[in-house]
Order: C-alpha cells, then structure tokens, then sequence
C-alpha cells in the first residue's frame, strides 16, 4: 500500500527538522504572511519574518518577577522561547484600528466605514496558552450579538503552527488555568521539538497540506511516549498556580480584603500587564480632524483600565483609588469574565508577572485572597 499524499486529520507524523523551511515555503507559496518569534532588542519579538533564518534558534530566555534576559543555548534548538513581551492579539487586534471616515462635500457630510485589506496571517511557533488565548478573544469579538468585523476579518484566514512545551518559564501557570502546556483544538499544526526532529500534530486539511515535500513518516509508539514524557514534564516544571475552585465567588465576596490595599500601594498603575496581556482588550476611541473640519477620522486604540481616565463617567471617577484600580482588573479576569464569556480571561503565560515593573505576581495576589478571605461585602467598593 503506497504512503498517501497527505497525513489525516489528528494524525501525528514525524518529519526531519530541515523540514520545517518548507513548511514555511509551502505557506508562503499559498498566500500567507508569515508571523512569528524573531531576536530583536535583546528579547524575542512577534514580527514578520521571511522564513526559518529570521527564527530565533539557540536563543530561550530567562524570567522571573520583573526580569527577562536572552540566554544563548544549543543552535540545533529553534523554539525554546516562552512568552515574549508582546502577544499575537496585536495581529488580530491592533493597537490602533481606523473605524470610519467622515468627509464634507457641498454642505453635505458622508460617512466612509473602513474595510482594511488584512494579509492572511500564518503564526508560527505559538505557545498552547496563546492558542487558548485567541479562542478567549474569539468569545469576546465573535461570540455575542455583535461582532467586531475588522477582528472577524483578520481572524477568517489564519494559519496557526504552533508548538506545544517541553519545558516551562519560572512565570508560567497555563497547566492550573488549563490552557496548556498542550491544547487540543484551534491549531493546524502542533509542533513538539526534539532534538534531531519534530513531531507534528495535524490540526486541520489545510495544515496537513503544509508538510507536503516534507518526507513525513507516521510517528512511532516510542517518539510518541517520547514527547508525552516532555509535556509531562513541562507541566511538573510549573511552580506557581491559581487554585480556581471557588475563585470567583472568593473574589466577589472580598472586595474590600485587606490585600488590596496592599497589593495598591505597589501597583504603579502603568498598565503593563493589560498591554502584554493576550487577552486583555480595553479600548477607548479617538476622534481627529483637519485643520478646516472637512474630514475626521474615527480610531480605536487600546486603553487599560488600570489608566484613571478610564473609569471616568460623568459626575465623576469610580474607580479613583489604585486600589481599586487593581481589583477590577484581578476580580474581572478571573471571575466576572467567566460571567461573560464562559471562561476565565486567564491563560496562565505569566506575562503580567514578567513585565510588571515592581514585580506583582497574579498567582500571590489571588493565592492570598485564597487562603485567608475576609469577606466583608462591597461596600466601599470604589475607594
């Protein structure tokens, strides 16, 4: 019986690591742009690269509680890279997104809806949190009546590779949130690095075209309980975690808990973790115009609700104190979001604790809320 053409859907198959510049080459070839994890200023970036050179092998890194450094390692590794400063929403989810246009001609005003042309993007090396993290987005901007058509667009012709763990960041604590260090849907093709080879997980009809000229082989019982021993121990590598049986009713029921205040009077209120956040997607809208009011452009661009602005309404601020500031954004993530969406708007990557200044661990705050509450009600709940 000949080998066919392609691998079946849910097939694991194994191709040699060269393989992977033709993978690249065959997405190329079927019309996507190429996102993926590149050496940049001293961290590893999410940018637009042209193909396995731009990747960055034999680089991890180093984190902890307020600190990231680049290691160099072996060269025969290319994705030994956790999460970065910078998450794959800004590709689904920009920063700054033009809405409409409104333009004056004879008296008369029109209004012009913006339809970007969006590249089809093809992320590769994404992490299974950010997998788990754009199925949270995709709850938030396609799941309700109202869906965002500049994210639908930009979402509808996605490739994702990505590549589940072998081995945990100090911050990570996706196994407790379980969004990873595997996941099983929203991908097209699931990598697991080995020393000398990858094995490929095949997400979808699409992504097995991907390895074709790959010279793929089913993978073995034996690399198979290889790669599940990795995953374990990835998983067991996982120091921290957030007890989430009963979390959101613990948090509802603390609201004027000591450790706020605490918490509050580190905080810097700089909105760090809301920006690295890949979940994270408050926005506030800007409206600007010429210099003779004949045409004005309407943008959104991300705010944070840890900015006082933000939760000014008129009559005043309700969230003025930092405080406060913090809860929303700990009591929304990890519970009222569950109201909402049906899930936590937490991914367990630990990018908050990385790149926050004064080193705020989400996993303390909420371990702390945890193991000694002091329910006392909501009032007060905006000081």
């Amino acid at each position: 019986m000949s080998t066919p053409e392609f691998p079946r859907i849910e097939a694991s198959v194994v191709v040699a690591k060269p393989a992977l510049a033709q993978i690249l080459k065959n997405l190329q070839g079927a019309g996507f742009t190429l996102v993926g994890p590149t050496r940049r200023d001293d961290a590893i970036q999410l940018e637009e690269i042209s193909g396995v050179e731009d990747l960055p092998r034999g680089w991890t890194e180093e984190y902890g509680a307020g600190y990231y450094r680049l290691k160099k390692i072996s060269d025969t590794v290319y994705f030994a890279y956790g999460p970065g400063p910078h998450s794959w929403k800004r590709f689904l989810y920009p920063s700054h997104q033009k809405l409409l246009t409104v333009k004056r001609n004879d008296g008369k005003w029109t209004f012009e809806p913006v339809e970007d042309r969006v590249p089809r993007y093809a992320f590769i090396g994404m992490r299974s949190c950010d997998v788990s993290a754009i199925g949270v987005l995709d709850r938030v901007f396609l799941g309700g009546d109202f869906r965002d058509p500049h994210y639908a667009r930009r979402r509808a012709s996605m490739f994702i590779l990505t590549v589940w763990c072998t081995h945990a960041a100090t911050t990570c604590f996706c196994a407790s949130m379980k969004a990873g260090p595997q996941v099983q849907t929203g991908f097209d093709l699931a990598f697991t690095e080995m020393p000398d080879k990858f094995l490929v997980r095949v997400g979808s009809e699409v992504g097995a075209e991907m390895l074709a000229g790959t010279d793929w082989v089913p993978a073995s019982a034996y690399i198979l309980g290889q790669a599940r021993k990795a995953h374990q121990q990835s998983e067991k590598e996982q120091k921290r975690q957030i007890r989430t049986d009963g979390l959101p009713k613990t948090l509802y029921d603390n609201l004027e808990h000591p450790r706020w205040e605490q918490v509050g009077r580190r905080c810097l209120s700089c909105g760090n973790c809301t920006l690295a956040c890949p979940t994270c997607f408050c926005s506030t809208v800007e409206d600007t115009s010429n210099l003779n009011a004949s045409e004005c452009e309407r943008t959104r661009v991300w705010d944070s609700c840890f900015t006082l602005d933000f939760s000014h309404v008129n009559g005043g601020n309700t969230r003025p104190a930092t405080r406060a500031r913090y809860r929303q954004w700990l009591t929304h993530k990890l519970a009222s979001w569950i109201d909402q969406f049906g899930v936590s708007g937490c991914v367990g990557c630990g990018r908050c604790i990385t790149w926050c200044p004064v080193g705020i661990d989400i996993t303390e705050e909420a371990g702390a809320l945890m193991e000694k509450p002091a329910t006392s009600g909501a009032e007060g709940a905006a000081r």
